[in-house]
């Protein structure tokens, strides 16, 4: 029993701690409850009755100069902590503030604002959870229309949804308003769509109307033209295609010329010459009925874009994922 006192206590003389980690480990080796001086007490149980107490005397000395060793290194520790941090200097230069950027999908949203207020378009918001009056039955959607359905609207109850295109301001607007009206919707929408490099489940719409007396296809063409030619380049083409949407009769999808190969043919254009960037149409006058607007007397045209895919024809952006992904390598590019 003496010689292992004897040895341990050796053992916390030479001790020297680099780190707290090794002190804690230093400890936990003779003082936790399986620690070796822990061992020798319960081994105390075992000495013969006439050297209990020397023995109990060197097992408390060896006790109290382990916890003192220990101590001394914890507080060397605490001050050498303490006595690293620098003193401030006042007359040395500030750090350089880095600044900030704005999100790609927020300079391409005021990019299109900017165009379309030249024209006489101006803004309108409405919430992003909608009713089924709103999103879907003053559009025009049947009832038995895909987009009703839970594997392509997330609902939150059977009257309510997270809006899936910023149309829904459209209705909004028509039933507080009178004609001539011609707004901008821009906003977030919702789609139960898997998550790609070219698809997501929320991404950012621009919903534009123009409702008034004599207004024609013409007129939406030469609309759409401007903004192509504004916002891609005076060398600009568009075509429009015919297409299909509930809420416009005719439809039409609008391409643009691409204009990364120019035409000529690429992997984004798919060697096509051609990128489509909208949907659009003349407003359904069931739509405008719907809204309490004469359709005898008023017509209009309707145009969606997303954001996101102006975006990435914009800084030719592969990936989708990117603008939600707080990247800040991808955001610093930006600046």
């Amino acid at each position: 029993m003496n010689s292992k006192i004897q040895n341990i206590l050796n053992e916390i003389e030479k001790f020297e701690a680099d780190s707290k980690e090794a002190l804690e480990n230093f400890r936990v080796k003779l003082l936790s409850k399986k620690g070796e001086i822990s061992l020798l007490f319960e081994d105390f149980k075992t000495v013969s009755p006439g050297l209990k107490k020397e023995v109990g005397q060197k097992l408390n000395e060896l006790k109290n100069k382990a916890q003192e060793k220990i101590n001394s290194l914890k507080e060397k520790f605490e001050k050498t902590t303490d006595s690293g941090t620098p003193e401030l200097d006042l007359t040395l230069p500030g750090e350089e503030l880095r600044a900030g950027s704005r999100h790609p999908i927020s300079i391409v949203r005021k990019q299109i604002i900017s165009i379309f207020s030249r024209i006489g378009f101006t803004l309108a918001d409405g919430p992003e959870i909608e009713d089924d009056w709103h999103n879907f039955t003053a559009l025009n959607f049947p009832e038995d229309h895909p987009a009703r359905d839970m594997q392509d609207t997330f609902f939150i109850s059977d009257e309510l949804a997270l809006r899936t295109h910023t149309s829904s301001v459209q209705v909004r607007v028509m039933e507080n308003n009178k004609p001539p009206m011609r707004i901008l919707a821009p906003g977030r929408v919702y789609r139960n769509e898997a998550i790609s490099a070219r698809s997501h489940c929320f991404f950012h719409q621009v919903e534009g109307f123009y409702i008034d007396t004599n207004v024609s296809f013409a007129d939406l063409k030469q609309t759409l033209l401007y903004f192509a030619r504004e916002f891609f380049g005076e060398d600009t083409k568009i075509r429009l295609r015919p297409s299909y949407f509930p809420f416009t009769e005719p439809s039409a999808e609008m391409d643009i010329s691409c204009n990364i190969c120019k035409g000529k043919g690429c992997t984004v254009c798919k060697q096509s010459g051609w990128v489509e960037i909208l949907g659009c149409g003349m407003v359904d006058p069931a739509v405008l009925d719907n809204c309490k607007i004469d359709s005898r007397k008023y017509r209009g045209f309707a145009f969606g874009m997303g954001i996101e895919r102006i975006a990435m024809l914009s800084y030719r952006i592969k990936d989708l994922r990117l603008f939600s992904e707080n990247d800040v390598r991808f955001l610093n590019q930006f600046k």
